[in-house]
């Protein structure tokens, strides 16, 4: 591996830093490649690099009752701004940032001065959202909410560690500074899950055998898996306690936090984890139905004295059974990872 040109690595014994998903695919070619169809290699972009100035740029939306109907627009700019005429005339809002691969939906964020006057900066999830086949909507979770202040008339406000959290979650590296994303390597790429690769790049082209690197730890297990995937996508602890005893289908969405409480993961000395099923860097579009039901499968065999067959029906039929997919808002749908007879 040779060194990219102009790119220069830290000394060694320096604290490892990102290098960039382009530097892991020069020797992990297969996985750059599945990677880059994956939902998480597309979470984060400004507005400006993607297709939905062109097709809101036009179109009114009726955002519900108090709220009033939108009017977007691109400007000269190519940036889009969306106008709430009824309320405040046609002063302009802009729409900054995309976060969502689209696969489920991509919903617009704007960053604006904090409304406290503190030096903090605010987050505006945009009230509307794109969904799969171009198809506008309103974004999930908002159609019971009303506005509590000015711009709320346009989205959902968060600030402090939500808001960042937000950030986190959708990018490999980020932080918000005055109403803009600094430091920012969009999407989420090798190093969010594997941890700065310097050290080990600098390893890989001084020795053609370098030592292993499984997510920059030698000591990687079932745990860490769990606590690394949950990180972003919820784990008990980020959920409320009523929440957690009601489980709503909202909660299909948070994956870990239904895996858990199956007997699958409980009965499995804790081993099951969420690469038993789910390759990394392959879409999950990818992956067949059947090729999770063999999964399944593989521990619940009839005729295994340790294992439980399905009475009903042990070859097929796991998924839509046990993990069915649930509408959660908009026509969303995700499979509820609390895999169990249904009703129980």
């Amino acid at each position: 591996m040779a060194p990219l040109p102009g790119q220069r690595l830290p000394p060694s014994g320096s604290p490892a830093t990102l290098v960039g998903r382009k530097v892991c695919g020069e020797c992990h070619t297969k996985n750059f490649a599945l990677h880059s169809n994956h939902g998480h290699a597309s979470t984060f972009y400004s507005v400006a690099e993607t297709s939905l100035g062109d097709l809101f740029d036009g179109k009114t939306f009726d955002a519900g009752n108090g709220y009033g109907t939108y009017d977007y627009e691109k400007d000269d700019k190519g940036q889009l701004v969306v106008r709430l005429k009824s309320r405040f005339g046609k002063e302009p809002f802009p729409l900054q940032y995309a976060l969502g691969s689209g696969l489920h939906a991509q919903t617009m964020l704007t960053l604006v001065p904090g409304v406290n006057g503190n030096g903090q900066t605010d987050g505006i999830e945009h009230r509307v959202s794109c969904y799969p086949d171009s198809r506008i909507g309103l974004t999930p979770g908002h159609s019971k909410m009303q506005p509590q202040q000015a711009l709320e008339f346009f989205g959902d406000a968060s600030t402090g560690d939500p808001l960042d959290r937000c950030i986190y979650c959708h990018t490999t590296s980020g932080k918000i500074q005055q109403q803009q994303v600094v430091d920012l390597i969009a999407n989420v790429n090798c190093e969010k899950c594997h941890g700065p690769g310097s050290e080990h790049v600098r390893q890989a082209r001084a020795n053609p055998n370098p030592p292993p690197y499984s997510v920059g730890r030698s000591d990687w297990d079932t745990e860490s898996e769990i606590q690394l995937c949950g990180d972003c996508h919820r784990m008990p602890r980020n959920i409320t306690d009523k929440k957690l005893r009601d489980y709503p289908d909202e909660l299909a969405r948070f994956q870990p936090v239904g895996m858990l409480r199956s007997r699958c993961y409980l009965d499995s000395n804790r081993e099951l984890r969420c690469t038993t099923c789910h390759s990394p860097h392959t879409a999950i579009g990818e992956t067949t139905t059947q090729q999770h039901e063999k999964n399944c499968i593989q521990c619940h065999q009839e005729n295994h004295t340790k294992q439980v067959a399905c009475p009903e029906s042990p070859s097929e039929g796991c998924i839509k059974c046990h993990m069915p997919a649930l509408e959660i808002d908009q026509g969303l749908h995700f499979h509820d990872h609390w895999i169990r007879v249904r009703g129980d």
